[in-house]
């Protein structure tokens, strides 16, 4: 619950497709006997950073309208963005939707440091 509104969290997308990949990479370690690697540690950064939106939608940095990238506006009608910080300088892009009943953490995109900057415009230094 948040301010009285029941959350939800819903992966979709290219946000999806990476993170059935990175779950089924990450199984196929574990089957290998790998215990300990950069996929594992992504998988749980991103499971836990789901649990905080869970609990509070405006956990992440709210990225500024004129930065919103026109893709997200036409393939998901945004009218917000967010970002939260992963592990490994991923960051995962997503919209928070809602009503009188509840609230939507709408996961967008899952993606490297180098993309995010590419996608948002940001040049390198």
């Amino acid at each position: 619950m948040f301010k009285g509104k029941i959350t939800k969290v819903i992966i979709t997308g290219e946000a999806k497709e990476e993170f059935d990949d990175l779950n089924k990479l990450v199984g196929e370690e574990i089957s290998k006997g790998i215990t300990n690697s950069d996929h594992q540690t992504l998988l749980n950064s991103i499971k836990q950073k789901i649990e905080l939106l869970r609990d509070n939608p405006q956990y992440g940095i709210h990225i500024p309208k004129d930065r919103t990238p026109k893709e997200y506006i036409k393939n998901y009608d945004v009218n917000n963005l967010w970002k939260i910080n992963l592990s490994g300088a991923w960051r995962m892009i997503y919209t928070i939707r809602g009503n009188e009943v509840e609230i939507i953490s709408l996961i967008l995109d899952i993606m490297n440091h180098r993309d995010y900057e590419k996608k948002f415009g940001y040049k390198k230094s």
